[in-house]
């Protein structure tokens, strides 16, 4: 939600403007908006909506108006803070808080000599301002607050115009100064701006001119002269000086390349690669890119590659530094860098981008010139950087991969090889020493994990040491509690430079690294941190001094922000849900969990632990509880374990389930095996089963198999009832893939151990699930004994009531009881539309289509069913659903003699089932295919994907799916004149045929309609 004060009073919600009902709620939140993130008294907050006298109920009517803006206002946190209220926001919801950050960052740079940078930051302050603050109410308590911040608006323009005229953009600013002065002709530093504009841009007299106004002004409206500062400033222009100097022109060669490390080794393969690919000897610029985890070593390379082809590019080597992505530097900026580097100077640098791009490409025409740029963020950052024409060259590190970069040739630079890391250590203890030990000199080089400074330590310490044994090395290397203690030597000490660095930080940071240490992941969302440093002893460090859990929060992110500074923790990007994600480097880790276990006790740890987990449990809960259930499955049941995090981030988290899912797919599966090997296996089946919800729409069965699995295995002998649990999961997994005999089999085990258990709920759904794979291997009638007892179990449930209801329907109709399957039609498709679930509805449109196909009935009206059920599956699912339907719809357009469409429907639920490793819908719409080819007269190459078919429906032991594939064989055969395989074929259908079963027929019937000749071949292949 944003939040504008700069200017009439506004709030944008995702949808568009909120408009407050009232003045009293503008007033409350304009007061808090001014003390965003602050503590706002409730003296203030009265004062501010009654200025003359508050009623008597003050404090009631105070809180009415708090309760109806949080109503109004969702999602945004106005907590009781002290003695009043606080609204808690990120800064970059509210204007004024993004320009005053903004306008500290440019006045950072602008201190460190960056006016390009300078003057972009304080742009972006300026663009804040709409309007003057609060234009469309009058709020007396913020009166002296408005003009103090008129006051501060000006002094940011000023400093603005100060950082662009810096960087030469005068003529731009001369009518822009001259409305300012105008709005404010008392103001001599405006005056002093605008003369130096237009004494830059060739306007002499005009400069001179303002300062005679300016005086006069002063004169009749103050009675005093000008200050010291601008009479000097006119004094110099009178005498002519500062005025535009001819420009130099730029001097070749030139070289801004830095040296090249003395330390640098190994990758001979790249500098071949990076050497090779900056020839300039064809049509185009080359350009490479570096790109590559921060610390890989793409500077390094790129500096060593840049040097070893200077006679390639004789007029010079530029060298830029882009600042990648914590601060990536203005194009504009970079550019300036660059025509200063080539001798222009001062007002000749063009104000226009475009421009400026301009000058520098054709101050490199014809020119060999190889332009570096180091640490780029994006392609947009470097394409006007480029030059236009070929002879120059460009090599660029970052680490993105710049895939929007049209042209460029990429190379990946990772660890130094296992070879060059070795190589390393050779170079440093000997290659004789390293070939006597090669195997513990490798053992070494993995512990150090390929990184050189790790290396050049390891390496040191053995030179230092000639009769080491590097086995005793790699020993205490792979050790994680030594690993740093022998990472050290002479004034190289890994643990020395992050022990300066840890004893730098506040003794909240400290807490918080020691805490970020005990979690062993890749990488960690923001709120997963902030989570542990709120709850885990760092009260007793910010509480002083915000007084409340939230100003805790606010805290935390300082306390993040110091760790990122420090260069402990790295920020690697933001997730699908927007949210900033950080990675430790190991042997920061290491370093971090050492402290941890010298300064925190057991009981610390282990609340750190449980404060994540407990966590995860409850915000994968409530974006499970947001997707829809649509796995054959009861869902897990239990007491969820209180959730540490605030409501409102739990609902910004979670507003999007999916790319929420998607965001801690990695970190929640990684994490089950290591909650299980902590005995909390109820707590792994939770996070499973919540992921599941995502794991099963998406089609990611084989997460699923290993995640439980680790799990079965885990509770196996511990905790029976997870491991059950776990097992009838992997049972119906099994199921999916056709494993149809295995899978039976562990249905019937866990069945056997969840009655005896007591779980009547999840045994029901095993045994709707094992009716579901009895009718697949042709035992349909022991389905519907399994079926009744699960129906009246299940009832309750509607979801569950439908999948019954569909497995029934089957049963039903394979043993031929029409009738009955039609009334179950009826009343799953009455039960769907009462439940209102899309999904629900879609699978019983599917069977009411699919009772019309398997009756005889209308398969227009089939046809139109299945396509409504399809619709609706795009666009919420499941992908392994729509396959199904898919597959429906090719069989009814096959009856229908719309042989092209059919074809396209089946290969798309093929393709479907495919990724999804479905294998017996795979094969079935295979076989389908197929079918077509024999009516196109491809006979000889359909029958070996038909046997191909029959054999794995043979495997399964799929019976009604053998009898088809052999009707479809026996045409084949008649087509291709071989009467004995055709009687065969037909032989065999009738041995495995149930007389009862009329569903055979059909279904073979209507992949006839396929393999009857047709007036145009098809052209797709049933396997690729």
């Amino acid at each position: 939600m944003r939040f504008g004060v700069l200017g009439p009073l506004t709030v944008a919600g995702p949808d568009g403007e909120i408009r407050l009902r009232g003045e009293h709620q503008r007033v409350l939140l304009a007061m808090l908006l001014f003390h965003a993130n602050r503590p706002v008294t409730t003296d203030l907050l009265v004062s501010a909506l009654w200025p003359e006298i508050p009623p008597k109920s003050y404090a009631s009517n105070l809180h009415t108006y708090v309760s109806r803006l949080r109503a109004r206002l969702p999602g945004v946190g106005i907590d009781l803070a002290g003695r009043g209220y606080r609204l808690q926001v990120a800064t970059e919801d509210v204007d004024l808080l993004v320009f005053r950050e903004a306008a500290a960052a440019g006045r950072s740079a602008a201190r460190a000599g960056r006016p390009d940078n300078a003057a972009h930051h304080l742009r972006k302050a300026l663009a804040q301002w709409r309007s003057h603050p609060l234009a469309d109410m009058h709020v007396p308590a913020l009166d002296a607050e408005l003009g103090r911040l008129e006051s501060e608006r000006l002094a940011v323009f000023e400093d603005c115009v100060d950082a662009e005229l810096a960087a030469g953009r005068h003529a731009e600013l001369a009518a822009e100064l001259q409305a300012a002065l105008a709005q404010h002709p008392l103001r001599e530093r405006l005056a002093g701006q605008l003369m130096l504009a237009l004494q830059h841009s060739g306007r002499q007299a005009e400069a001179l001119d303002v300062y005679r106004v300016t005086r006069a002004t002063l004169i009749d409206e103050l009675g005093v002269e000008p200050g010291a500062a601008l009479r000097r400033l006119h004094t110099s222009m009178l005498r002519g000086e500062g005025a535009d100097q001819p420009l130099p022109r730029p001097t070749w060669p030139i070289c801004q390349l830095p040296a090249v490390s003395a330390d640098f080794s190994g990758r001979e393969r790249h500098l071949t690669e990076v050497t090779g690919l900056l020839n300039p000897g064809g049509h185009s610029v080359p350009v490479v890119v570096l790109n590559g985890e921060p610390g890989a070593g793409k500077t390094s390379l790129s500096i060593c590659a840049a040097h070893q082809v200077r006679s390639v590019f004789p007029d010079g080597q530029l060298f830029v530094s882009l600042s990648g992505v914590d601060d990536p530097r203005d194009t504009g900026a970079v550019l300036a860098d660059l025509l200063r580097g080539l001798g222009v100077n001062g007002p000749a640098i063009p104000d226009d981008l475009r421009a400026r791009a301009a000058m520098y490409r054709g101050l490199l025409t014809d020119r060999k010139v190889l332009v570096v740029l180091d640490d780029a963020v994006d392609p947009a950052q470097v394409r006007l950087l480029l030059p236009g024409t070929r002879g120059c060259a460009v090599l660029i590190t970052s680490r993105k991969r710049l895939s929007g970069l049209a042209g460029a040739n990429r190379l990946t630079v990772g660890p130094l090889t296992d070879r060059d890391a070795v190589r390393l250590l050779e170079r440093i203890i000997g290659r004789a020493r390293v070939s006597a030990e090669h195997a513990d000199a490798v053992r070494i080089a993995e512990a150090c994990g390929n990184l050189p400074l790790a290396l050049r330590i390891a390496g040191t310490r053995l030179a230092l040491r000639p009769n080491m044994r590097l086995g005793l090395l790699a020993d205490r290397l792979e050790d994680e509690g030594r690993r740093l203690d022998e990472l050290e030597v002479s004034d190289l000490q890994v643990r020395a430079s992050l022990t300066l660095s840890y004893a730098a930080l506040k003794p909240a940071a400290q807490v918080a690294l020691r805490r970020l240490g005990l979690i062993n992941t890749g990488d960690l969302p923001e709120w997963r941190i902030l989570t542990l440093l709120d709850n885990c002893s760092l009260r007793s460090t910010t509480s002083t001094t915000t007084g409340s859990s939230e100003g805790s929060m606010g805290t935390d992110v300082s306390v993040v922000e110091e760790l990122v500074e420090s260069g402990l923790l790295e920020p690697t990007g933001t997730d699908e849900t927007g949210e900033p994600r950080y990675r430790l480097h190991d042997l920061v880790r290491v370093f971090a969990l050492e402290r941890a276990q010298l300064e925190d006790s057991a009981r610390e740890r282990y609340t750190s632990a449980r404060t994540i987990i407990d966590a995860i449990i409850g915000v994968a809960d409530v974006a499970a509880r947001r997707l829809p259930w649509t796995i054959p499955l009861p869902r897990l049941r239990g007491p969820i374990p209180v959730q540490p995090l605030a409501n409102d981030l739990v609902e910004r988290l979670t507003a999007n389930p999916e790319a929420w899912f998607a965001a801690e797919r990695a970190n929640l599966l990684s994490g089950i095996p290591k909650m299980s090997a902590l005995g909390w296996h109820t707590d792994a089946l939770l996070v499973v089963d919540r992921l599941s919800v995502y794991l099963w729409s998406e089609g990611l069965y084989a997460d699923m198999r290993v995640a439980y699995q680790s799990i079965a295995d885990a509770a196996e002998k511990q905790n029976p009832r997870v491991a059950a649990r776990a097992r009838s999961v992997l049972a119906l997994l099994r199921h999916y893939r056709g494993q149809y005999d295995q899978a039976t089999a562990e249905y019937r085990a866990c069945g056997v151990e969840l009655a005896a258990l007591g779980e009547h709920e999840a045994l029901a759904w095993v045994h709707t699930n094992l009716a579901a794979c009895l009718i697949a291997v042709g035992k349909s009638e022991d389905s519907v004994r399994l079926m009744e007892s699960a129906r009246v179990e299940l009832r309750d449930d509607p979801f569950a009531s439908g999948v019954v209801l569909r497995t029934l329907i089957s049963a039903l109709n394979r043993l031929g009881r029409t009738e009955e399957s039609a009334r179950l039609e009826a009343e799953a498709l009455v039960l769907a539309e009462e439940f209102g679930e899309p999904r629900q509805l879609a699978m019983a449109l599917h069977d009411k289509a699919w009772g019309h196909v398997l009756s005889g009935g209308d398969l227009q009206q089939a046809d139109a069913l299945v396509h409504q059920a399809i619709t609706l599956l795009r666009s919420v699912g499941p992908r392994s659903a729509l396959a199904k339907c898919l597959r429906t719809r090719g069989a009814v357009l096959a009856g229908l003699g719309v042989r092209e469409e059919s074809v396209l429907s089946f290969r798309e639920a093929r393709d479907i089932a495919r990724e999804l490793t479905e294998q017996p819908r795979e094969i079935s719409c295979t076989r389908a295919i197929a079918a077509a080819w024999i009516g196109d007269g491809r006979v000889g190459e359909a029958v070996p994907v038909l046997r191909d078919c029959l054999e794995k429906y043979r495997e399964m032991g799929s019976t009604l799916a053998m009898t088809i594939t052999l009707g479809l064989l026996a045409a084949a055969y008649d087509r291709q004149n071989d009467p004995v395989a055709a009687q065969e074929a037909r032989a065999e259908a009738e041995r495995l045929g149930d007389p009862r079963d009329t569903n055979t027929a059909t279904l073979l019937k209507l992949m006839l309609n396929l393999a009857t000749p047709a007036p145009e071949p098809s052209v797709e292949t049933p396997v690729s």
